[in-house]
Parts: structure tokens; sequence; C-alpha cells
């Protein structure tokens, strides 16, 4: 059984970080020498680990099936009572863990945990605004995690301090409480797929005033083992949309809206135009779907030149 070290937030820090920008990491971990090689790993990734908190005793870990028919509904959690999951609000140094930073991004798997967690991340975000932090979530809904809490709540009073929400039309209803007309979309027409996108992301700005962009990626798969994927971005009042990018054959689906998560922020930290960022943001997941494990190899002008050749 193949082990790699992973999560959401880990994923997209890994991506940043190989396409060369700074980036830290903040998580909880035992003190023992599995910690040791874990923060050793993160650290050859040029990763920042300063902000990792020891306490507790266990290293949160799931199972997932690989391959190309993986289902998030089948994954299995052993987080309870992991370091991380025992986080209550007052135990991190919000100052030392966003010293120097000036974007902070976390995804709903982390609130999801439990209400202490859920409020420590609220803590975090609070730190992070009143220093003017740029505030990112990917609406990673996981609904084994959530057990008997519902969602809208948390999230919504979570996403209330996010600049940047990113997640498709179904984990925006599911997480956030925004409308979604199923019966209004035909699998066969991407033209509902992304006027409903549209409709999402005008409903989010209207609920959540700070937000300045909105993101929602569609994959759908393709023949057998193949994948069709494409994203659109509404952002300074434009909507718009990436080419649909397809392939026959794929290799793994973990990890690719982390990919796609990390491409939007590459993007946007650098300026880009819309069409650009959600372009390179996409050809960036797409290029995922051909990688084992939860971490993307890809190079910054590899993802560029699949964006051209799919434009």
């Amino acid at each position: 059984m193949p082990v790699y070290l992973g999560g959401a937030e880990l994923n997209v820090a890994t991506a940043l970080a190989k396409w060369q920008m700074p980036v830290s990491y903040c998580t909880a971990l035992p003190d023992n020498y599995l910690s040791a090689d874990i923060v050793a790993a993160i650290k050859e990734k040029n990763i920042s680990t300063e902000g990792i908190f020891y306490s507790g005793d266990r290293v949160g870990t799931y199972f997932l099936s690989q391959g190309a028919d993986v289902k998030h509904s089948g994954v299995i959690y052993d987080r309870a009572h992991s370091s991380f999951a025992e986080l209550k609000k007052g135990m991190l140094n919000w100052d030392l863990i966003l010293k120097d930073v000036t974007w902070f991004h976390f995804s709903a798997i982390s609130p999801s945990l439990n209400a202490s967690v859920a409020d420590v991340c609220r803590e975090g975000l609070e730190a992070a605004s009143k220093k003017n932090i740029t505030i990112s979530v990917d609406l990673n809904h996981r609904p084994k995690l959530w057990k008997d809490r519902n969602p809208h709540d948390v999230m919504a009073n979570l996403g209330q301090y996010c600049d940047v929400i990113m997640g498709n039309i179904w984990s925006a209803h599911l997480l956030l409480g925004i409308p979604l007309h199923e019966t209004r979309l035909d699998p066969m027409q991407q033209d509902t797929y992304l006027e409903h996108a549209k409709q999402t992301s005008l409903h989010i700005y209207k609920k959540f005033s700070r937000c300045k962009t909105v993101a929602n990626t569609f994959r759908f798969d393709r023949n057998k083992n193949g994948i069709e994927y494409y994203a659109t971005l509404y952002s300074g009042d434009h909507f718009l949309h990436s080419t649909v990018f397809a392939a026959d054959s794929i290799v793994d689906k973990v990890g690719t809206g982390d990919c796609f998560m990390a491409g939007l922020i590459y993007g946007l930290s650098h300026h880009w135009s819309e069409t650009q960022t959600v372009q390179f943001a996409a050809s960036a997941a797409f290029g995922k779907f051909m990688e084992t494990g939860d971490t993307t190899s890809q190079d910054i002008e590899t993802i560029k030149e699949r964006a051209k050749s799919y434009a």
C-alpha cells in the first residue's frame, strides 16, 4: 500500500513552492520521530515549517483507492483525536504564523473536523484580516467529516473573511447554501453549466461582500477512463471560462482541485489577466490527472505550453 504525504492545503503549498513562490505551512503534529520525518519532507519541498505547532499524540491519516475511478465518497478518515483535530482557540501564535505573509489559504476540510477546529480557523481568519492579508478558501466538501453538523452556518461564518472562493456549483450549494438548479442542467450542454456557474458566482458575491473572485471547476468522465475538465472565473464583474481540456485516459484524480487552487493563487498573485489565470489554473489541474499521488511535479512552462495548446 503506497503512502503519500498530502492533504488539501499542503498540496497547494507544494505546487506553489515548486513554482518558486515563498510558502509556509501551518498544522499541528505530535512531537515524535514520525513528525520529524514529515517535517523534513516538507522542508525538502522548500516550504517553511516554522508555523507547525507540536501537541497531542497522533498524525491524522486517510485511506483512498487510487486510480481514474476514485470517488471521494469511498475515503476512510482516521483523524479523530489527531493533533490537528484537538486544536483549540488560543493555542496557535497567529502573529508568528502570519509574519510577512501576504496570502492565507485554507480549505473547508479543516473546519469540517469539529467545532473547535472551526473556531481555530475563524481565529486565524480574523488575525489575517486585521493584517490585510488576502484570504482564499477551497470549498472541498467531505460529508463524512461534517457528520451531524450543518456546514452552512460554519462555512458562511468563515466565508465572510474570504477574498477568493473556489469550488463548484455543487459544493457552493452544500457548504454555503447557494441555490442549485439541477433540473436546468443538461449534461450534454456546456452552456447550461457555464450559466449556472455565473449565477452561483453572483449569489456568492451578494452573500459575501468581501469576496472579489469566484472560481468554479467542472470535471466529467469521458468514455471509460478519460476526463473532460474546464473552469470559470468571475472577477471584477467579468465572467469567463477556460477552454475544455480532455483526455481519453488518466492516472489519478486526487489533488486536481488543489492544483487548480495553486494555479489560481499563482495567477492572481502575479496580477495576470482573468483569461490567463483561469486557463493556467485549469491546465495545471488537468496535468495533475496524469500524475500519481496527492501533489504535482509540473513546472510552470509545461503548464503554460499546455494552456496555449488547448486555447
